[in-house]
């Protein structure tokens, strides 16, 4: 599992402990973006095991290159995009400070428009994916991709 979904990633990692035997990577603090390479190189690493990559919206939008690279190598990966829509965990960071953000922090925090299409995004670059916008409709999805050999998408809105 590679994680850099911080916002809405954050509570994932303890129901892992009752989970089959997994490895979990992360990022170690104050970066965002390394999801999705930190997930291509342990498909590289790993190929004989499935890996789950957790991604926010933003952060994935500094690697996004590294799904063409999971397309053309045929890496077993299900990468999960959390479409929050905006840069969630700066504005968060900038609110612990004790700033008051405005009008334009808000803008340059914001993901829209127009909005990020990860389905087209990832269809571009040679991957499939499939956008929900429900939990059920996750579980399905996540399900079926992790059965599946190969590189998939799930664009998981959040609202």
């Amino acid at each position: 599992m590679a994680e850099d979904a911080v916002t809405s990633g954050r509570q994932l990692f303890a129901p892992t402990f009752a989970a089959a035997p997994n490895d979990w990577i992360q990022n170690t603090g104050g970066a965002i973006g390394c999801g999705l390479p930190i997930a291509t190189g342990a498909a590289l690493a790993c190929p004989d095991r499935k890996t789950v990559c957790l991604q926010s919206d933003g952060g994935g939008m500094y690697t996004v290159q590294a799904l063409w690279t999971q397309a053309r190598e045929k890496l077993n990966v299900v990468n999960v995009i959390f479409a929050n829509r905006s840069y969630k965990i700066l504005m968060g960071e900038l609110t612990a400070v004790g700033a008051t953000p405005g009008k334009s922090a808000r803008q340059l925090f914001d993901l829209g428009p127009p909005d990020l299409d990860w389905v087209k995004l990832a269809g571009g670059m040679g991957m499939e994916a499939v956008r929900v916008d429900s939990l059920a409709a996750f579980a399905d999805v996540f399900r079926s991709a992790c059965a599946r050999p190969g590189p998939f998408l799930v664009e998981f809105v959040i609202p």
